[in-house]
């Protein structure tokens, strides 16, 4: 592909990055409650689902989502629901989250990766965005349509995870500051929940 098109495809993608949204709340999330590497293996979760949505665009199915009004609710429902599922996990644990290094309650580094992938493949939207994001950087005239949007994809996820990556450090090291303070464990603790309830709110109620 043209350097041409590639250049303001990457910066475009890297500010729509590090715009507020549910990927990057919940990477922010993670690296606090838990430390940088589970920020960093959430974000490779979350990234990793857009292989899924290029693969969407690449073969026409996100078309098909963007046509069916009962299939896209379909998949609004499941990405909600999995939402108040995670918010309904964090509310029957402890009554505080513990930040310090030595008691936090750690989730594996694949169950992280699981919930990371889950969250961006069965969010939509994702989808939709990719369908009206990628084909203003696809150029017809040089073929391989299909080549192009794969390219466009993976420029999408390495970005996206040098960004997450940044902001997990940055989270992880501004924790550093706060595990002294009880009252943030209790918010910390029903700030996830209401995060986690409101995208999927936003993502349930959420137009085409």
């Amino acid at each position: 592909m043209d350097i041409n098109i590639l250049i303001p495809f990457l910066t475009a993608s890297i500010l729509l990055t590090f715009m507020p949204g549910p990927d990057i709340i919940y990477v922010i999330m993670q690296s606090i409650t838990n430390g940088k590497k589970y920020g960093i293996i959430t974000a490779f979760g979350l990234v990793s689902g857009v292989i899924v949505h290029t693969t969407f665009i690449a073969f026409g199915i996100a078309a098909i989502i963007n046509s069916s009004e009962t299939l896209f609710f379909i998949i609004k429902l499941f990405g909600a629901l999995y939402l108040f599922y995670l918010a309904f996990k964090i509310y029957r644990n402890s009554s505080t989250i513990d930040l310090e290094e030595n008691q936090i309650s750690k989730k594996s580094f694949v169950s992280l990766y699981k919930q990371g992938f889950i969250m961006n493949v069965l969010n939509p939207k994702v989808a939709i965005f990719f369908l009206a994001f990628f084909p203003g950087f696809i150029i017809e005239s040089q073929g391989k349509i299909i080549f192009q949007i794969y390219l466009l994809g993976l420029l999408f996820m390495l970005q996206a995870f040098v960004v997450f990556t940044v902001v997990s450090f940055t989270s992880a090291y501004l924790t550093s500051f706060l595990r002294d303070n009880k009252h943030f464990e209790i918010f910390l603790k029903w700030f996830q929940i209401i995060i986690f309830i409101a995208i999927g709110v936003f993502i349930l109620f959420s137009e085409k």
